[in-house]
């Protein structure tokens, strides 16, 4: 699996990345981005730590690599670029940045891209475990919204949870799970076929805006359980509700640092406010990836620390 992964990452960069790469000994196991910016130092991070390179990035060296990442068919990929990133073998994302074509208040499409950010998809099974026990209750599973800073890992987490409750474990008998993959990071589908496992149970709308996406769900699956990724906009939270009043058990992520940061958010105080939801798992700010500072019920009561 770690030499896939590995294989997966290696052939999409440019020639001369690739050998910098590969004669720097990384473990990819650990490697969590590799930035390329035009005119700038090579740079990785793995495990929480960045490093720069001498190795400046050229503009042909990006050109080089998008020529990989689309099978030299970037027209096929003009709706996923719209979005910013596309989604490659193994689940792993690209985020793409530089001057658009604007259309209308829209993107159409980039005109040059100078920035690549390939994100690498690690899942980390088993990492939900010892939130099962505090996110039930009477046996049954409660709405749960996880905080967490960007890249200490919400999503690998929110991952697995769907994964054990789609298969079942210890705790539940596995469910009809719906997800919402709108930056396609949970299930990271490839040509419609989601890479990560989550579950048996489990359907997904890749690509998809989760306001549009929760509503179709609800009206279409009949899931006992849904999953979105990010709340960040008014409709997201109009989408939540919506789940939430029609019997599905909602799981979702919000970037944040603190409960009492998520109490204060214009959006998200309605929420709060409703005791909606009943678990609020909150990530550390520092440390290493994926660690919990502590699991909050709706009333900001502190049920466990974290690791």
């Amino acid at each position: 699996m770690r030499r896939e992964k590995k294989n997966q990452i290696i052939r999409v960069l440019a020639e001369r990345i690739r050998g910098i790469i590969l004669n720097e000994g990384i473990d990819f196991a650990t490697l969590q981005e590799i930035r390329l910016r035009e005119g700038q130092p090579l740079v990785i991070r793995c495990d929480g730590e960045e490093k720069l390179f001498a190795h400046i990035v050229t503009r042909e060296e990006l050109r080089e690599t998008m020529e990989y990442i689309a099978n030299y068919s970037l027209y096929a990929y003009e709706e996923e670029m719209k979005q910013g990133f596309l989604t490659i073998d193994g689940g792993h994302r690209v985020g793409i940045s530089g001057k658009i074509i604007p259309d209308g208040g829209h993107v159409r499409n980039f005109q040059y891209i100078s920035s690549i950010n390939i994100r690498i998809c690690h899942e980390v099974k088993g990492c939900a475990d010892r939130l099962f026990p505090e996110v039930l209750e009477n046996g049954r599973l409660c709405h749960t919204l996880i905080i967490s800073p960007p890249g200490r890992g919400k999503t690998t987490l929110l991952r697995d949870m769907v994964r054990q409750i789609s298969d079942g474990n210890a705790y539940l008998a596995g469910q009809n799970v719906g997800v919402v993959d709108e930056r396609s990071e949970i299930g990271g589908c490839y040509q419609g076929v989601a890479q990560n496992q989550v579950g048996k149970r489990t359907d997904i709308l890749d690509n998809c805006p989760k306001a549009e996406g929760l509503m179709m769900l609800i009206r279409s699956m009949s899931p006992q359980v849904v999953a979105a990724d990010e709340i960040g906009t008014a409709q997201d939270v109009e989408a939540v509700s919506y789940a939430m009043h029609c019997g599905a058990i909602m799981l979702a992520t919000v970037h944040g640092t603190s409960l009492e940061e998520i109490r204060e958010k214009p959006f998200l105080k309605r929420f709060w406010e409703g005791h909606d939801f009943k678990r609020y798992v909150v990530m550390k700010e520092s440390g290493k990836t994926g660690e919990i500072e502590g699991i909050y019920d709706d009333r900001g009561n502190r049920i466990c620390c974290g690791n």
